[in-house]
């Protein structure tokens, strides 16, 4: 291995942590800024079914994803000392694993095709086998860098991956590759990633069979396997039930509100769970000072998220026709319902970390496993609405959900449901407000381009925000002015 392993008691430990926290998160800004630029210009060349299409693939690569192995580089990263020939035994476990997992796509893929009535599906599936093959490539020279929390080479890896992706998306959108766009676009970041990662790291790609010693290894990457399976099952049921039922065309128009609305929730919220985590277990010896800070970080985030999801709800139709174009407009329905659930999404993903940190892991699997029952369930039913039907199945479902979230993570920590609805009523109150704000001012415009009118409500959405703060929740307001400027909050608050 060409990487030093990172020493927590040498003296540049720290300097080492910050530099890898400074390239982590600059390049997943920059890669999130190249992504969301690219997918914008290219949700506006292709259709609906394009997605739709690309989505039912989508179930049958994020189940077969979870057993790719990746809880092996878990156990690597942790492991006291890691000899090289560790490494090979690693990279021959995965070999074997992706390459059955792309042997056992290759042979389930005209069965797919025959559930979703869609025999395009199969000819998409092969094609995405090759993306099994690039994982051992992957994870175990991350593995090595994380060892040596050397964040700055993936960081440049990362960059280059993202801009070949960006690159082949383009051209294929442009070139009218159609659905075959969305498949070229992710294997190409895949194997110059993998490319990439080999080359800064000089790991061999000399795999080693010989598995004598690896039972420890192998069973640290199965125990992450339940409560990812529970997780699996909630977040896909709805593409897998949707997919047999719905017209290409519809369940694209479901899934792209579906990734427009959870873009907060899906790249905003980890990272903050991830700083949560240290913070909580700090205090795992002091419930009640979880549940208060547990508080505190909810009313933040909702006064934060809120006035964005309901903003989104009542502005659906010209949010929509401005990022993606006319011919997304019948999305616009989708959005309006799927925002409205999200504050649920945002408050229930929450309690992962506090669970965790608190050392009660059972506990999130729990919650997942309820998951897996409620919102299956949810879309059975509202796929006999139609395509409307799973969006209204997530404002139904995921209230129930959060609410047993609230009664299975709440009680380890004291929490008290009092106390949870008053950190969440600043920002639901007042986001409401604001709705009706810009929905009263939306109905009294003349019609003009949706850019213009969506120019017109969001500042104005943003000012009633403000004074709604003002007037109801003023001592909220301070506090969070008070956490901008890193003032201490005032002793007694008034919203």
């Amino acid at each position: 291995m060409s990487l030093a392993d990172a020493d927590a008691s040498d003296a540049g430990f720290g300097a080492r942590i910050r530099s890898a926290i400074f390239w982590r998160s600059g390049s997943q800004i920059v890669s999130q800024v190249i992504s969301w630029g690219v997918t914008l210009a290219v949700i506006r060349l292709l259709d609906p079914a394009d997605y739709g299409l690309f989505a039912m693939t989508q179930v049958i690569l994020n189940f077969a994803t979870f057993l790719n192995g990746y809880g092996l580089v878990s156990a690597l990263v942790q492991s006291d000392s890691v000899e090289p020939h560790r490494l090979r035994q690693a990279f021959g476990i995965m070999l074997l694993l992706n390459g059955a997992l792309a042997l056992l796509q290759l042979t389930i893929a005209p069965l797919a095709a025959d559930y979703y009535d869609q025999p395009m599906v199969a000819d998409l599936l092969r094609v995405q086998a090759l993306l099994y093959l690039s994982t051992p490539f992957i994870s175990v020279p991350e593995a090595i860098m994380g060892r040596a929390l050397d964040f700055r080479r993936p960081a440049i890896v990362n960059l280059i991956a993202a801009a070949a992706s960006a690159a082949m998306a383009l051209t294929g959108a442009l070139s009218g590759w159609g659905v075959w766009t969305l498949i070229w676009a992710p294997i190409t970041g895949f194997w110059v990633k993998a490319a990439g990662y080999v080359i800064v790291t000089g790991f061999r790609p000399v795999p080693s069979f010989d598995f004598r010693g690896t039972g420890a290894m192998v069973t640290y990457g199965a125990s992450l396997l339940g409560g990812q399976l529970f997780w699996i099952v909630q977040s896909q049921a709805d593409i897998f039930i949707g997919g047999r039922t719905l017209p290409p065309h519809e369940l694209g128009l479901y899934a792209e509100a579906l990734f427009l609305t959870q873009i907060f929730v899906s790249k905003f919220v980890p990272p903050l769970n991830d700083v949560a985590f240290p913070a909580y277990a700090r205090m795992q010896k002091d419930v009640r000072r979880v549940a208060t800070s547990f508080c505190k970080a909810v009313k933040l985030l909702l006064l934060l998220t809120c006035p964005v999801y309901f903003g989104m709800a009542v502005t659906a139709q010209p949010l929509v026709e401005t990022l993606f174009g006319a011919k997304w407009l019948e999305m616009a329905p989708f959005v309006s319902i799927l925002a409205l659930a999200m504050p649920f999404m945002t408050l229930q993903v929450m309690f992962a970390p506090v669970s965790n940190a608190l050392g009660r892991p059972g506990t999130t699997a729990r919650v997942a496993a309820v998951g897996a029952v409620v919102m299956p369930i949810a879309f059975l039913i509202g796929i006999r609405f139609g395509a409307i039907g799973l969006a209204w199945a997530w404002l139904a479902g995921f209230p129930l959900l959060t609410a047993a979230t609230v009664r299975l993570a709440g009680g380890p920590m004291a929490l008290r449901a009092g106390d949870l609805i008053r950190a969440a009523a600043p920002g639901v109150g007042c986001s409401m407000l604001m709705a009706g704000v810009v929905m009263a001012l939306g109905q009294m415009l003349p019609p003009l381009p949706a850019p213009v009118r969506l120019g017109i409500l969001v500042p104005a959405g943003g000012l009633a925000f403000l004074a709604a703060l003002l007037v109801c929740a003023r001592g909220t307001l301070s506090e969070l002015i008070a956490l901008v400027v890193r003032r201490a909050p005032p002793a007694a608050s008034a919203g």
